[in-house]
């Protein structure tokens, strides 16, 4: 695995070089070599922030942690990531989306009692009425959601608003 380490608002020492790369090479067991890790840590006021991303073809594996501790958030951001890789490894394997060339072998062919395949338990259908994204922010609040799908009235594609941390929302556009 080739980790490359950014740092927003914090100066990097080579402690927290060492403490991210012992961690996250607790992972290389599942990993490639040429395997790219990304990992950005920040500080916003009191808040210690650790994002991990490891881009695959098509999709990403990612966790965001955050605590008031950064070597905290560097233990938890880890432990998050193990646990996504083992929960959806019955899923990559089933759909052989040229995994192998991010994955070694031994791990995919690992047969684990705590895989859990993905069940939709619930299906909704409802009416979407073009509409602009601050009307939809407007309309999630008032069903009390924490996300809305709608089609939006200036693209007349399918957009998504959801609420973030602090009292602001977000946009989800697609992109083709």
């Amino acid at each position: 695995m080739r980790i490359k380490i950014t740092g927003r608002n914090i100066e990097l020492t080579d402690g927290l070089k060492a403490a991210v790369e012992d961690k996250l090479n607790k992972l290389e067991k599942y990993f490639t070599p040429d395997t790219d890790v990304y990992v950005t840590l920040s500080v916003e006021k009191e808040r210690q922030k650790v994002e991990v991303t490891i881009p695959m073809k098509g999709n990403y594996i990612r966790s965001e942690q955050v605590s008031n501790d950064m070597y905290v958030s560097i233990d938890l951001v880890e432990e998050v990531i193990e646990r996504q890789l083992k929960k959806y490894r019955t899923k990559l394997v089933t759909k052989q989306q040229n995994v192998a060339s991010v994955f070694k072998q031994e791990f995919l062919d690992a047969a684990s009692e705590e895989d859990e395949e993905i069940k939709i338990i619930r299906s909704k259908k409802f009416d979407m009425k073009p509409m602009y994204p601050e009307d939809a922010c407007v309309q999630m609040e008032l069903l009390g959601h924490d996300f809305f799908v709608f089609i939006n009235a200036e693209t007349e594609e399918v957009n998504v608003v959801y609420k973030r941390k602090g009292n602001t929302y977000g946009l989800i556009e697609p992109e083709y």
